[in-house]
């Protein structure tokens, strides 16, 4: 059940049932003005190549829009960054729960977008920016606990759309390959009215990755996003899984078929990996995982703690999306100058 309002807001709804649209939409989506709050400036017109209406379904939920949506809010890191890669940052009112600082490719068009929020945005906060439109990387970002339920912003007029690759509607996911990774981007190219660019973004990635030469040979891998007491890990499904295999390291949590697990620490030390994978977050940084492995008599132990053998990469590289492709070059680069 939706939070109660506060009158203001229940004002602020009044006004986004009349004047905002989105999912199967028959008006315009109200446009920017010169004096927009938010500072952002209406975005250019779509790929000549774009075409409405267009209809997908997206984590269990139909989306049909009518025209390229021109007030979005993104939440999450993925979301953001797709975005600003398919250069359509202008359309961004808002951003929130982001996972650390954008590549430096896409900084400067990041720059002008408003932080919402830096953790999960609430409802009120979301439509106060009357969006047309809600981006989010997990789906738990759009419950009644955050910035609504889809239905209910449907119910308003405002379309939603979740990452693909986070959908869990029928349960665990499929093994995720960069093939996924490049439909995802081709239909949020599709969504956004930038099929073009979208194709050009693929062609960039695949020309990426047709120059890393798998620097792994077979070693043994445990990427480790977070945890201390219980170690959460890249299982057998997830983008971790398939970036190693395009290194050719072999996961120790493969036959984990999910995206990601919960391990003991047991089974990692009795996997005694070559290559520990450190996810470096704000709020859990590479470096305190260095420091936790080497503190635990039993991790220190571990060949690749004593050897330091380390590969280091962002949260939100982490994550299917539009950093994949790169993250694995620099993974491969990480791994050719390891002792």
């Amino acid at each position: 059940m939706n939070r109660s309002l506060t009158p203001a807001l229940s004002l602020l709804l009044a006004a986004a049932l009349a004047g905002l649209t989105g999912c199967s939409g028959t008006t315009e989506p109200s446009k920017p003005d010169a004096q927009d709050p938010t500072g952002t400036a209406a975005s250019g017109t779509p790929d000549a190549s774009a075409s409405y209406p267009v209809t997908v379904t997206n984590c269990g939920t139909e989306v049909t829009l009518e025209s390229p949506p021109e007030r979005i809010v993104t939440i999450k890191s993925t979301a953001l960054e797709t975005l600003l890669a398919l250069g359509l940052g202008s359309r961004v009112v808002g951003s929130a729960f982001s996972d650390g600082p954008v590549p430096e490719a896409l900084a400067t068009d990041a720059a002008s977008v408003p932080v919402l929020s830096e953790a999960a945005p609430t409802q009120e906060a979301v439509l106060e920016l009357e969006p047309d439109f809600i981006y989010a990387g997990w789906e738990s970002n759009l419950s009644s606990d955050t910035a609504g339920e889809r239905d209910f912003l449907a119910s308003l007029g405002i379309g939603s759309y979740v990452s693909p690759a986070a959908c869990r509607e029928e349960g665990t996911p499929g093994k995720l390959d960069f093939e996924d990774v490049f439909a995802n981007i081709t239909e949020a190219g599709a969504l956004f009215g930038a099929p073009e660019a979208a194709a050009e973004l693929i062609t960039e990635q695949r020309s990426v990755l047709d120059g890393v030469t798998p620097a792994g040979e077979d070693q043994t891998a445990f990427w480790f996003s977070s945890g201390r007491d219980t170690p959460y890990a890249g299982a057998g499904l997830g983008a971790p899984q398939m970036m190693m295999d395009a290194l050719s390291l072999v996961n120790i949590a493969a036959d984990v078929d999910d995206s990601w697990a919960s391990l003991s620490w047991e089974t990692v030390v009795a996997a005694n990996p070559d290559v520990i994978v450190l996810v470096d977050a704000d709020r859990n940084t590479a470096e305190s995982k260095k420091e936790l492995l080497a503190s635990m008599p039993a991790t220190a132990g571990m060949d690749a703690v004593i050897n330091e053998r380390y590969l280091v990469l962002p949260f939100a590289a982490g994550e299917a999306g539009v950093r994949n492709a790169e993250a694995v070059a620099d993974l491969a680069d990480q791994l050719s100058s390891l002792p």
